[in-house]
């Protein structure tokens, strides 16, 4: 049932609609067209207000036509840079961009697979249940959509979020994650003419950075300091220096423990090296950026979602991953989101395909998680 050529053409459409991070005002609209000339209903919250867009996040409702809870199907409508022009090519069942942009099937595919299901169900009169759309805003630069979401407009409890490459896995669990900020200070001085009266923060920095263990922790954990900033000239002694890293975890009194370990090696640092001086100094804000996701293998969402792929002759087996998405931050707000794969591949980069085969077989996955969940067969 599902409609090859319309799938591969509202795919095309909105990947060519530029839809940046914090200007995805046009693909709204375009999305909220379709939508309402299914017969949905369509609201945006402020979120925009809080991220400093064009566009807030958008939810849509189907009231379906079997008394059971509702469920959700969300995708986030912007993209990283370099977004802007996008002109997709398909050839031999694979699309891609030019070579000069990002294609945009994260998380482009997404949508179109969503509308292409909705598409199905009404053309078709199916068994549905209420379902609801989530559209959200600035998922690429930190899930700041998700995280301004009003969730007094659905009323589902659990969902589906498509948004990783796996078209045979559900995303049960991904990490919490912390940012770190950290600003060391020293004091400026002419590198050549009186360098004993500076304290450089470079130095201090680059000795707390020796004592700390990056990259992968365990199989659990890991954390990283990602950008450093600092110093004027190389003929000043540097007085300020400016680390940012995060730490990532499925356990959350590991990621305590190696995000407080980076804390302390540099404020240890600082005290060791200044002595009765006021420099170095480190300054140190922590900041939770997203809570985990650990969904229980029989929650509703799993069991639905695998006996739909059983239902289609599939397996769908469990996944773990290092990464966030909208999912981590809908799961701190009681929100259950299984995330499911559309089979993009080389995402954030020119180099991103995706194939119409994949993402034909997950709108065929998530039309028969509906026809499932409207039978209540989920057990």
């Amino acid at each position: 049932m599902i409609n090859s050529q319309r799938l591969a053409e509202r795919f095309i459409m909105l990947a060519q609609i530029d839809s940046e991070s914090r200007h995805e005002a046009q693909v709204a609209e375009k999305i909220e067209k379709i939508l309402t000339g299914m017969g949905a209903t369509v609201r945006y919250d402020t979120a925009k207000e809080k991220t400093g867009g064009d566009c807030s996040n958008l939810v849509a409702k189907f009231a379906g036509n079997r008394p059971v809870q509702p469920l959700f199907l969300s995708g986030h409508m912007d993209t990283v840079v370099p977004g802007k022009g996008v002109k997709v090519t398909f050839a031999d069942g694979i699309f891609k961009s030019d070579g000069t942009t990002i294609l945009g099937s994260d998380d482009k595919s997404a949508i179109a697979i969503i509308l292409e299901v909705m598409d199905v169900v009404k053309e078709n009169n199916l068994p549905c249940p209420p379902v609801e759309l989530i559209f959200t805003i600035c998922e690429e630069i930190g899930l700041l959509g998700a995280k301004h979401f009003d969730l007094s407009l659905i009323d589902a409890k659990f969902g589906y979020i498509l948004d990783s490459t796996d078209t045979e896995g559900i995303v049960t669990r991904a990490p919490a994650a912390n940012k770190i900020f950290i600003t060391m200070h020293g004091r400026a001085a002419h590198a050549g003419a009186a360098p004993e009266k500076g304290v450089s923060a470079i130095y201090a920095a680059a000795r707390a950075i020796s004592r700390l263990e990056l990259g992968r922790i365990d199989s659990e954990t890991t954390c990283n300091l990602g950008i450093i900033t600092g110093g004027m000239a190389t003929n000043i002694i540097p007085e300020k220096v400016e680390i940012k890293g995060e730490a990532r975890s499925h356990d959350l009194e590991k990621l305590s423990a190696v995000t407080n370990n980076i804390v302390k090696a540099f404020e240890k640092t600082a005290r060791d090296l200044r002595g009765k001086d006021t420099v170095p100094r480190a300054e140190i804000v922590v900041e939770n950026d997203f809570p985990n996701t650990a969904i229980p293998e029989d929650h509703k969402a799993v069991v639905l979602a695998r006996k739909a792929a059983a239902n289609l002759g599939r397996t769908l087996e469990s996944k773990t991953i290092g990464g966030g998405a909208d999912a981590n931050v809908f799961f701190g707000k009681g929100i259950v989101a299984g995330v499911l794969g559309t089979g993009m591949t080389d995402v954030h980069t020119v180099n991103e395909s995706i194939a119409l085969k994949d993402m034909e077989n997950t709108a065929r996955l998530v039309l028969e998680i509906l026809q499932v969940h409207a039978a209540g067969d989920s057990a």
